[in-house]
């Protein structure tokens, strides 16, 4: 009976102990830990407001299905999302454009699909790649450009500047070139759109995005009963 722990023994004795343990059937093996829950992973890096989204808009519900008939099944059985569609989501503020496209997300996790994302509004994606010592902006920017799947909220609504126009204007055309799925939404319509961002990226948004309206009132000012 091993009364210390057997870390404290030395190397060879630690093996003849198991070698002997295993000879009576003992199974030695560390047990492996349990593999975490995927919907709680997803659910920690959603907003608080938004952990149980779901998607109730059709056209999101398409783009997930679309999305689901991408992917392509891994050697431990999961769905590993391999491509897929983009989609621009346009209504007036309080229309539940950020809700559906967390629900979105949600929905691909919990059918299996495993790919990687992110999300952030523009004003924060901009606040985040402004120049300053010690942060490599070039990566940050990187990082969004080329991650499996973008969630990129209020496209137009920060205060618009060369500088800011040429971001976009990076993040957008690398997703388009390479056909990574991206959702965004925005709430101006499309004319005022293309002023927000430019010639350059509303032309990349309209090749590469279907597009879903939202209508209705302001959820926040009037919630359902």
């Amino acid at each position: 009976m091993i009364t210390r722990d057997p870390q404290t023994l030395d190397a060879p004795a630690v093996r003849r102990v198991f070698a002997i343990m295993a000879a009576r059937g003992i199974d030695v093996r560390p047990e492996a830990p349990a593999p975490p829950d995927e919907m709680e992973m997803v659910d920690a890096r959603i907003p608080a407001r938004f952990r149980k989204a779901e998607v109730e808009h059709p056209q999101l519900h398409d783009w997930v299905q679309t999305m689901l008939a991408t992917t392509r099944r891994g050697s431990s059985g999961e769905l590993t999302a391999v491509g897929g569609p983009s989609l621009l989501m346009i209504g007036t503020t309080g229309t539940g454009k950020t809700y559906e496209a967390f629900g979105a997300i949600r929905a691909l996790t919990s059918a299996g699909a495993r790919l990687a994302w992110k999300a952030t509004t523009a004003a924060d994606l901009y606040a985040a790649l402004r120049p300053r010592t010690g942060v490599d902006t070039e990566r940050e920017l990187a990082t969004m450009a080329r991650c499996p799947l973008l969630l990129l909220d209020d496209l137009g609504a920060a205060k618009a500047s060369e500088w800011t126009e040429e971001i976009t204007y990076r993040v957008i055309n690398h997703r388009y070139a390479e056909m990574l799925p991206t959702l965004i939404t925005s709430n101006l319509p499309v004319s005022q759109l293309r002023q927000a961002v430019g010639d350059r990226v509303a032309s990349r948004l309209a090749g590469m995005t279907g597009r879903a309206i939202f209508t209705g009132p302001d959820r926040r000012r009037h919630p359902a009963a």
